[in-house]
């Protein structure tokens, strides 16, 4: 019988109706493939464009130097684990990227996850329960959020960066066994700062523990104080993977209980190695990050110009939100960028909250001066 012909089951006729809905509603997504390194400059389905929507924030994806670091330990370790981690999968290069990432940002130990989605749900369910407590930012990234749900412990959310808000949550910690603090440092759609020295004061007077997943400030900022530290590989490092970092208790306790540690096979040797590399050039070559915060001052001192409304940022984060509300204007602009050969997605519900559709604009070491100030006239055009 004719594939195409068949009478769909009663699943596919469900999707068909909810997919249907998403076309109507502007909230249908669909993939772009890319050929060759995804640097600031690739072939997105056959047209060159430049990159303004990655989180490739010192430019390290496609540096000769990673991408020979992969290939060195390709030829000496092979292209998988075999296993996890416990069982045959735990390499060598593992070991030493787990001991440079804890020196990096100043902890006893680190251990690796295969990314920053199991690195969260693992580290909430090995430490939560039932009879504790989990307060969070409610515009915390959805692993986190998931996380909290899947742990059992009675979930709080907070208003976002509402410390007073924190502060009253915090009044239930007395009936918790153990309470935990969890939000982003660097929130990934608004690339705003949490107000991490107020929770952490908090968390001192109550008990409380703090986790700050550290994502999008990893290599860019000093990393902040907080018992548990994540953060992952495949944004300022250019890699893939992700980590959580603390005390050798926290470490090996994960190594007991983080399901999606314990049950995952490890992650690619080569991957370790490369990360191992970006994270060298990272911590050696300062100028990436002052080149970085300059692209930013430029992107939005032209933007102020050009009459093109941005968040307030208490500090400058590469993460350039312009919201526009609607998710149609959004996809038009991202659209009309896109012939114009510059690729800024279009984020939409449920992303971020109805009535905030944008376009996420992401700056990175490896812009040149010339691709900001074609960008802000791009936009300029495109919102007219």
């Amino acid at each position: 019988m004719d594939g195409s012909r068949a009478t769909r089951s009663p699943l596919d006729a469900r999707l068909a109706v909810e997919l249907e809905r998403l076309r109507e509603t502007n909230l249908y997504r669909t993939r772009r493939a890319v050929s060759g390194p995804h640097g600031v400059e690739l072939v997105v389905d056959g047209k060159r464009c430049v990159n303004f929507c990655s989180n490739d924030y010192l430019g390290l994806a496609a540096d000769a130097r990673v991408a020979e670091a992969a290939r060195d330990a390709l030829r000496r370790a092979g292209t998988g684990s075999g296993a996890a981690a416990l069982v045959s999968g735990f390499n060598e290069e593992h070991a030493r990227l787990e001991q440079a990432l804890a020196q990096a940002v100043g902890r006893q130990r680190a251990l690796l996850f295969g990314s920053g989605w199991a690195a969260n749900l693992g580290v909430l369910r090995a430490l939560l329960g039932r009879d504790d407590l989990l307060v969070a930012d409610e515009l915390n990234h959805a692993s986190l959020i998931d996380g909290g749900r899947l742990s059992g412990a009675r979930y709080v959310r907070v208003p976002h960066r509402d410390v007073a808000a924190f502060a009253d949550a915090l009044t239930l910690s007395r009936d918790a066994k153990q309470t935990i603090v969890a939000t982003d440092g660097v929130f990934s759609m608004d690339g705003d700062l949490a107000p991490i020295a107020e929770l952490s004061a908090l968390c001192v007077r109550s008990g409380a523990t703090l986790l700050v997943d550290d994502a999008h400030g990893f290599m860019l900022r000093d990393a902040p104080a907080a018992e548990i530290y994540v953060a992952t590989l495949g944004k300022a490092l250019g890699c893939a993977g992700a980590f959580v970092a603390g005390s050798e208790m926290l470490i090996e306790y994960l190594i007991q209980r983080a399901r999606s540690w314990v049950f995952s096979t490890a992650p690619p040797p080569a991957i370790a190695a490369a990360a191992r590399q970006a994270l060298s050039i990272a911590r050696s070559e300062p100028e990436r990050r002052a080149k970085l915060l300059a692209n930013i001052a430029r992107f939005r001192t032209g933007a102020a110009q050009f009459g093109i409304a941005l968040p307030a940022q208490q500090e400058p984060t590469p993460i350039q939100p312009l919201i526009l509300g609607d998710q149609a204007r959004a996809l038009t602009a991202s659209r009309k960028l896109f012939e114009r050969g510059f690729w800024v997605a279009a984020i939409r519900p449920p992303t971020v909250p109805r009535g905030t559709a944008r376009l996420r604009i992401t700056l990175s070491a490896a812009h040149t001066a010339s691709q900001i100030d074609e960008l802000l006239q791009a936009l300029s055009d495109s919102l007219s």
